[in-house]
């Protein structure tokens, strides 16, 4: 059964039950008082009979209800209509019992059957005994039980036809995205939208759908991207590769000299492959599930600083301060990403320059005194794959950037690259809540 059907049957059901009530409510409120009525007209007849017994000689003096006076013994004294006394009518009329209503059922001489309301009362010396025709209210009640299931039926009925358009017109947001989501299944293309209209639940639906197909087409076309740049990249190093390999295995002799420069060459180019599938692989890896752990940045930085001094020992590396900071994250990626920037400013310094290296307050700022960033090229080296124009003239693949910031919107952090005010580049890594100062080992 589809959820309108069920949305529609719920309703009608709830709108039965409601106009049920309604009705039985109204039909024994109505019963209720048509029998208070009649119960008060048997009062007021008994009652005149009551206060002047020897005004009764017959049917003639009360036209308005039939009634029947007993003595003690149980014998008719007068009656407009008599029924046949029973035991409990001889009781009120001997004393022993007090007064009652009933219904009952009789007969007259032509054998024609009567439902009747009955009073009776105790009368000085006797009984008297008041009656009215139930007919009087049973034919109204009838009717009004007939008008009353016609209504529920017409009610009902009007509630069903309700119920399926109100909830045709309420369901239609979700038909569309329905209708959207089977024909993005079927063709794979999440560039469609769907209508959002409106401020209700269904309106915020339709709009977080266009948001999430939105989000997914923003990762298919990065995905695409990815792939098609890393393609590119690859195939340079690789042609390469191929082209020295098939000259070092052809027939032509080779000096010694030639050789060595064609494995030196190989030797470098298999280096940047290696750094590029390292950086794509990281890249690859940045939306990965991984528990975090705590560590200490500031320990990794110094291990990196040993390392930079390593690589580039012709550039001075000055420390203007390393905080103690514990970091919730990702070690193996936030060593990665430190490397990367320690890297950056060593390759641009050149001999005998320097790099002044500070973390504080969650902040890790790397500042060199090479050329600085183009102004160009400041809002794009964080994108992937991109190299400035004086990049391509050096090794890399235009990664080393792309994972800084991929790193640290993994930790919730932020990066920025700016020019020093007396030249070279500023890179600020930013972790902001992700980072505290202190250390592990003493928190614990």
């Amino acid at each position: 059964m589809s959820l309108r059907a069920r949305l529609t049957l719920v309703a009608t059901g709830v709108v039965a039950v409601v106009v049920v009530l309604a009705s039985v409510t109204t039909y024994f409120v109505m019963r209720h008082e048509l029998q208070a009525q009649l119960n008060g007209s048997l009062k007021n007849e008994v009652a005149a009979v009551q206060r002047d017994p020897g005004a009764y000689s017959g049917p003639e003096d009360f036209g308005g209800n039939a009634v029947e006076i007993l003595d003690q013994n149980g014998n008719v004294r007068a009656f407009s209509y008599t029924v046949r006394p029973d035991t409990k009518v001889l009781a009120v009329a001997a004393g022993v019992s007090s007064g009652f209503f009933r219904d009952i059922t009789a007969r007259d001489q032509a054998g024609q059957t009567f439902h009747l309301r009955e009073l009776v009362v105790p009368l000085f010396g006797g009984a008297v005994i008041a009656y009215k025709n139930l007919q009087e209210i049973n034919r109204p009640l009838e009717r009004l039980q007939i008008i009353l299931i016609l209504v529920s039926l017409g009610a009902i009925g009007l509630a069903a036809i309700a119920g399926a358009l109100v909830t045709g017109a309420a369901l239609a947001p979700v038909r569309r995205l329905t209708a959207a989501a089977e024909r993005i299944a079927e063709t794979g293309d999440p560039s469609e939208r769907v209508p959002e209209g409106g401020r209700d639940e269904l309106g915020r639906l339709g709009a977080s759908f266009n948001t999430m197909l939105a989000s997914l087409e923003e990762s298919l076309e990065t995905q695409r991207r990815f792939v098609a740049d890393a393609s590119h990249e690859l195939r340079t190093p690789l042609t390469s590769l191929q082209t020295n390999i098939d000259v070092l295995r052809g027939d032509v002799e080779l000096a010694p000299e030639q050789r060595r420069m064609l494995l030196d060459d190989l030797h470098r180019e298999s280096q940047e492959m290696r750094a590029l599938i390292g950086g794509l692989l990281e890249l690859a890896r940045g939306g990965a599930q991984i528990e975090k752990e705590e560590f200490q940045l500031d320990e990794l930085v110094e291990d990196a600083l040993e390392r930079a001094r390593t690589r580039f020992p012709e550039v001075s590396w000055q420390i203007d301060g390393l905080e103690p900071t514990v970091v919730d994250g990702y070690p193996d990626r936030m060593e990665r990403a430190v490397w990367n920037l320690l890297e950056n400013a060593g390759k641009w310094s050149g001999d005998g320059g320097s790099v002044e290296v500070s973390l504080e307050a969650g902040e890790f700022r790397v500042r060199d005194h090479g050329p600085g960033f183009a102004e160009e090229d400041r809002p794009l080296v964080f994108d992937r794959f991109y190299r400035s124009a004086a990049a391509r003239a050096m090794p890399g693949a235009g990664l080393g950037l792309a994972i800084v910031r991929e790193v640290a919107e993994a930790h919730g952090g932020t990066v920025a690259a700016e020019n020093a005010g007396d030249g070279g580049a500023v890179v600020r890594l930013s972790l902001d809540g992700a980072a505290r100062s202190g250390s592990a080992a003493n928190e614990s």
